[in-house]
């Protein structure tokens, strides 16, 4: 029976980790699902991937308890149907400002008459034909729909946002929300702190998922504590690119000459 663990997960109320799959690779995502994420955001968004990286790196993830989650590149119900296809069990849509946009987004992820998804029994995630563990009857429900908080319109308008129907939960972007308010990169800001605490006080209270990034373990615990329940610790291509330049620079310092 096709269950997204993930979901169960979030309706129970516990916390869970992710990571960012930047790099397009199988090799990172089975690295990372094996370690024990309980979930992996394959990027499309700011990330090279197109469909076939994107099942290559499902089918890596394959036999771990790990949920593929994908950011899509758009509010694009054409790159969402896809996306669903490939099998990943949930999507993460940017930008996301109002009301409209966000039934939008719902829509996209569901089958009719709750949303124009197109139904086909050939896709990888209908098990090519087979309706693996009745998918196109579950999927309505299990499919995991987040978008994204990033200007300052969408948390003028996330009352409105949080009322739609079938929206499980809520994205903070605090590089882009930080850059949208005036403060380019740096959401440290006062201003864009006070922000994200308006929006993390409105999602609770709607009983939604907050969901965001973070850069340190100590922040991590911090924001669990704030009501998070899905939080990235790292990514694969800034961990790799951090951990080299470290290893560089501990020999350069200790063998200048070489």
């Amino acid at each position: 029976m096709f269950e997204n663990k993930l979901k169960t997960q979030l309706k129970e109320g516990k916390k869970t980790i992710g990571a960012w799959a930047q790099l397009a690779s199988p090799f990172t995502a089975e690295i990372m699902s094996s370690a024990g994420f309980d979930w992996l955001m394959l990027d499309h968004e700011h990330a090279p991937g197109d469909i076939l990286n994107l099942i290559s790196q499902i089918q890596a993830m394959k036999g771990t308890d790990c949920t593929p989650l994908v950011r899509a590149p758009w509010n694009d119900f054409v790159a969402i149907k896809r996306i669903l296809d490939a099998g990943t069990q949930g999507v993460l849509i940017p930008y996301v400002n109002t009301r409209e946009e966000a039934e939008q987004a719902v829509k996209a992820c569901k089958y009719p008459l709750e949303g124009i998804r197109g139904v086909a029994a050939s896709p990888r995630a209908v098990g090519y034909g087979q309706n693996t563990g009745n998918y196109l009857q579950r999927a309505n429900d299990q499919i995991y729909i987040m978008t994204a908080v990033e200007t300052p319109e969408a948390i003028e308008n996330l009352d409105e946002i949080l009322g739609v129907k079938g929206l499980d939960g809520i994205f903070i972007g605090p590089m882009d929300l930080a850059s949208s308010m005036g403060y380019f990169g740096d959401p440290s800001q006062a201003e864009v702190q006070a922000a994200i605490q308006t929006v993390e006080k409105k999602v609770r209270a709607a009983g939604k998922v907050l969901a965001t990034t973070t850069g340190t373990w100590e922040q991590a615990q911090k924001l669990f504590e704030r009501g998070y329940q899905m939080l990235m610790l790292m990514a694969d291509g800034g961990a790799l690119a951090s951990l080299a330049t470290q290893k560089v620079k501990q020999f350069r310092e200790a063998y200048p000459n070489g």
